[in-house]
């Protein structure tokens, strides 16, 4: 049988790839692999900027998305920003000097940015469907499989006597190979220069409705960071807890493989803003878990609860904003994962500012808490006073 790669299953693999290159390879597996580090190399003062450049790096690719104007520069730097993530991972294994790690978490949440943002874009726009929506959730399970592939594969390196700096390596070798299927499947053909789908910066596209999205989804750029940076750290610090932290990490990769489509599939059939406010109220209730719990099924809940819903609500608002701008997708996901980057930013630091002060990860998870609240009181503005929500799910 030969291979299809304008099939819809071959665009989906390589969208679930990318997303393990770019989120799990690049970003994620930082967290599974942050306590070895915290022991061995580094403070948490140090983890917490290393975050931060991170997803200023991501920020920067989220913005730098929205200007890529054809779709072949799109292809370009997609495939650009999977080198950065399989070149970044192998640096980390191979030097512990600080400044080259400043500068390569930069590039990798850059190239997370383009296997993200202008990846999920591009799967989008070559999927041959009718039904996107559904299409998508599939493509967001990239985002579980993301966290459960990388974690497994850094505790086989664990298993067989390795240390964090193998893991990195191993890493890179896989991210490798997944990077080049991405590569081959996710393009286009070449067409005359006159056919080129260009999208050019339309500032009409900041509607009101647009800019109240985006400061939503920078409440939830919050609400995500501060359990992607440090879960495996917070349960580890909870009394009776220690060394439980990874598992717990496990179980948020593995809550939000089917996440996607779950929730996706309520969008469709209740309305993406509905759901979206459901489970942003969900994740409030997982982020405080470990300020009054140490029971370690308590806290497996709060990490499913949170995989779920941060993964699903990925899904949802980019699935949301690409609807709101349908013609040019990539302007409306650079835009609102622009402003989710801030957020990721914003929190590492003030988190490590508390955490440092009052020795405790309590008054950070109260603050992001509430953040994630008034997210939700934006979506419920949303829902009330703009028709366009309704048609979008």
């Amino acid at each position: 049988m030969q291979f299809n790669r304008q099939s819809n299953s071959a665009i989906l693999l390589a969208g679930i790839l990318a997303l393990v290159v770019g989120v799990g390879v690049a970003r994620f597996v930082f967290t599974s692999l942050l306590p070895a580090m915290l022991e061995d190399s580094i403070s948490i003062a140090f983890a917490g900027v290393l975050a931060a450049i991170n997803y200023f790096g991501y920020l920067s690719g989220s913005i730098f998305s929205i200007f890529i104007k054809d779709i072949y520069a799109k292809v370009k730097y997609f495939r650009f920003g999977l080198l950065l993530c399989v070149i970044c991972s192998f640096a980390l294994g191979v030097t512990e000097n600080s400044t080259v790690w400043v500068i390569t978490r930069f590039l990798a949440g850059f190239g997370a940015a383009m296997a993200l943002v202008v990846g999920s874009a591009i799967v989008m726009l070559k999927l041959q469907s009718t039904n996107k929506t559904k299409a998508m959730g599939i493509h967001f399970t990239g985002l579980g499989f993301s966290i459960v592939i990388t974690d497994l594969l850094m505790r086989s390196v664990f298993y067989y006597g390795g240390n964090w700096q193998d893991a990195w390596l191993v890493l890179a070798g896989f991210g490798a190979l997944f990077a080049c299927y991405s590569a081959y499947v996710l393009r286009f053909d070449k067409q005359a220069s006159n056919d080129i789908v260009k999208h050019k910066f339309d500032k009409s596209l900041f509607s009101p409705i647009a800019i109240l999205l985006i400061c939503a989804y920078f409440t939830e750029g919050v609400g995500m960071v501060v359990q992607a940076t440090f879960l495996p750290d917070i349960v580890n610090s909870l009394d009776g807890l220690g060394g439980s932290g990874g598992f717990v990490w496990l179980a948020v990769g593995l809550a939000g493989i089917p996440s996607c489509i779950l929730w996706m599939r309520l969008a469709h059939h209740f309305g993406s803003i509905n759901i979206m406010i459901i489970a942003m109220f969900l994740q409030i209730i997982g982020i405080l878990i470990p300020t009054f719990s140490n029971n370690i099924i308590m806290n497996l809940m709060s990490g499913m609860f949170f995989g779920a819903t941060f993964i699903g609500l990925v899904a949802l608002f980019m699935n949301f904003g690409g609807q709101l701008c349908y013609k040019n997708p990539v302007f409306i996901m650079g835009a609102i994962t622009s402003a989710y980057g801030f957020g990721q930013i914003i929190a590492p630091l003030y988190c490590v500012a508390l955490i440092e002060q009052f020795n405790s990860y309590n008054p950070a998870l109260y603050i992001t808490a509430g953040i994630v609240a008034c997210g939700i009181l934006l979506l419920t503005y949303i829902k009330f006073n703009f028709k366009e929500a309704k048609y979008c799910t």
